[in-house]
């Protein structure tokens, strides 16, 4: 997704919460170890928070339809590249969090690039009506963002089966397209769920780097009342962020967020319609060179999933 067209809520200065750095110190300790050693090792030598949005132009409103085809296998290799069984399993029933139920949303679907008419309907989403679901973006190279986020889903679930939870995926690359943002929604709300994650990953400019986790903002309109899980959908952001930095060592977004990792939007109907504690995360910039790298790592993926796993159960056990 690109986060430059209308709606777009940077948090605001005089309600800012803690810097993501402060954050972290409080939820994760060593995280900012792992911050520093995103910072020394960058292959260019640069501090990659230095790019700044007028130097680096985040992409258009329309960025996230680059995906033409399915993406193709995965280059990396090693043990924690395999792909993931696609397959659910029991959770564990001694796990911490038997009894949870959580909800992940694998964002987009490998199929919508073949069915545009049908994700191009128009859906309510309390503050204004907008796509039924989009294409997603892409690497350079063709790996879609819709294969990466069910790849992560899959790692996640397994992650947060062994803790114990009961986990659903809005989707499973069983349907031939969608969800509608506003099933997606609906699905988290109907599973009572206790905790929603939306995996993404951005579709900016070259040079706009690093992850961010998405808040709902505090929304009152038609469907749509937010009111009742911003502030549990914020704790759970904040302690997924600091703990996707702790488990991969990549920094926050150094285009938006003001370098907290945090943004709060009131555009989006995943998080407008949820009546459940529920975030988004951009996990990295596809369309940037050095993110691309990571995100087609299988390696780099299980970090990512482990770190949005501690996250959840961090915030399930409060």
């Amino acid at each position: 997704m690109s986060y430059t067209g209308p709606g777009f809520e940077p948090t605001p200065p005089r309600r800012r919460h803690r810097p993501l750095t402060v954050a972290l110190a409080a939820l994760v300790p060593g995280a900012l170890l792992g911050w520093l050693v995103y910072e020394t090792t960058a292959s260019d030598g640069g501090d990659p928070q230095r790019a700044a949005a007028s130097s680096s132009p985040a992409a258009t409103p329309g960025a996230k339809t680059r995906a033409a085809s399915p993406a193709p296998g995965d280059e990396a290799s090693g043990p924690d590249d395999a792909t993931p069984s696609p397959s659910a399993t029991a959770a564990n029933p001694s796990g911490p969090l038997a009894g949870k139920v959580v909800v992940i949303d694998p964002g987009h679907n490998a199929g919508n690039f073949r069915h545009t008419t049908e994700i191009s309907r128009k859906v309510d989403i309390g503050t204004a009506r907008k796509e039924c679901d989009t294409t997603g973006t892409s690497t350079d190279s063709g790996y879609t963002e819709a294969t990466f986020t069910l790849d992560v889903a899959h790692r996640l679930r397994t992650l947060l089966q062994q803790q114990g939870a009961t986990v659903k995926l809005t989707h499973d690359g069983d349907r031939p397209y969608g969800p509608c943002i506003d099933e997606r929604a609906r699905i988290g709300n109907q599973a009572k769920a206790d905790a929603v994650v939306s995996i993404h990953a951005d579709g900016s400019g070259t040079g706009n780097r690093g992850f961010h986790v998405i808040l709902p903002k505090a929304v009152h309109a038609g469907a749509a009342d937010t009111r009742p899980i911003v502030d549990s959908s914020r704790d759970l952001g904040e302690r997924v962020a600091g703990n996707f930095v702790r488990a991969t060592g990549s920094a926050p977004s150094n285009y938006v967020g003001d370098g907290t990792g945090l943004v709060t939007r009131e555009d989006l109907g995943g998080l407008n319609l949820s009546t459940v504690p529920k975030v988004f995360i951009e996990c990295g910039n596809m369309r940037d060179s050095k993110d691309a790298a990571l995100l087609t790592s299988g390696a780099w993926r299980q970090k990512a999933a482990r770190g949005i796993s501690e996250g959840i159960v961090s915030f399930l056990r409060g």
